[in-house]
């Protein structure tokens, strides 16, 4: 017969519950303390990437090169702040106009909210969690942005950003991104380029830039209006 969990049991494993998410949060603080002088190694995404490609059909190589934000055309830097977060350098990790809009909308509409996540947000969920969709990881977001404001400069996360999202199967920053797609470095990207490159950050696994006026287009008229 089997016995039953004892009270003791179940206190310990609520207070694991509890005591994990935070342990896991405050080493996420300590990261971004490094992160001021140390490029990542690796993040989670990379690592949810490569052991994909372990176990999926097909077999993809990481191509990741980190380089300076001088280093990266500001055609690239502005179409990314003007695609992904018009008000990235007012905000302080959470942009709150938007989501506000982005209630009224969806209010009004009645359709799924669309996604409001800052370029801070981004890295964080880069750095530190996977693609996969869950409110834990949106609950962290929300704690780890602003602390990632407070320890990092506006430069320093751009940076960061750009360095590490993805921009292709096992593409990752705006130097593979731009040999990948141009075969050029990311300080010589034209605007035209950096607007695609912009473009397809949303869905860089199934997008290509090639394919992408339209939005490109749209991003254009985003960064003229924000005097880019």
């Amino acid at each position: 017969m089997r016995r039953p969990v004892s009270a003791l049991a179940w206190r310990r494993w609520l207070r694991w519950l509890i005591l994990a998410p935070l342990l896991y949060l405050a080493l996420c603080t300590l990261g971004l303390v490094g992160l001021r002088l140390f490029d990542p190694l690796l993040t989670m995404v990379q690592m949810q990437r490569l052991v994909g490609a372990v176990f999926g059909p097909e077999k993809v190589a990481l191509h990741r090169d980190q380089v300076d934000l001088a280093r990266i055309s500001p055609n690239l830097q502005h179409a990314v702040v003007a695609s992904e977060d018009a008000r990235f350098w007012t905000h302080h990790g959470i942009d709150f106009v938007e989501l506000r809009e982005i209630a009224v909308e969806a209010a009004e509409d009645g359709a799924l909210p669309r996604g409001g996540s800052t370029i801070t947000q981004q890295l964080i969920k880069n750095l530190f969690f996977t693609t996969h969709r869950n409110p834990l990881r949106k609950v962290a977001e929300f704690v780890l942005a602003p602390l990632a404001e407070l320890i990092l400069p506006k430069e320093r996360i751009l940076e960061l950003y750009l360095n590490n999202v993805e921009w292709g199967p096992g593409v990752y920053g705006a130097e593979a991104a731009a040999a990948y797609h141009y075969h050029h470095s990311a300080k010589t990207l034209t605007r035209d380029e950096a607007l695609r490159l912009a473009a397809i950050l949303p869905a860089p696994l199934r997008w290509r830039p090639a394919r992408m006026s339209r939005s490109a287009a749209n991003i254009d008229v985003r960064m003229h209006q924000m005097g880019y």
